[in-house]
């Protein structure tokens, strides 16, 4: 395997990883209905973070960075809203 190719494998790797990181997570959260334990500073963090690669991307004009980002970021202000929304019934029921 040539170096070329072995970077873009880690590269097209680390991209997918990192595009669905909080999938598991959006996925427990609407299973259980429990948020409790998601910290909202991961969360927010993890939007502010895929908003920003997609920006870079844009100005980059890169589809792959484009491609990932907006998926990333979509998942993530989903997670946001399920922490926003279970985290306020949970307060109302205590």
């Amino acid at each position: 395997m040539n170096n070329s190719l072995l970077t873009n494998l880690i590269g097209y790797t680390a991209t997918v990883i990192g595009t669905f990181l909080m999938l598991p997570q959006v996925i427990q959260s609407l299973r259980t209905k429990k948020v409790g334990d998601v910290s909202m500073g991961m969360v927010v963090l993890y939007v502010l973070n895929c908003f920003f690669w997609l920006i870079y991307g844009l100005l980059l004009n890169a589809p792959p960075l484009l491609i990932a980002n907006s998926i990333g970021l979509v998942i993530s202000i989903f997670q946001l809203v399920l922490k926003l929304k279970y985290g306020r019934r949970r307060a109302a029921n205590s």
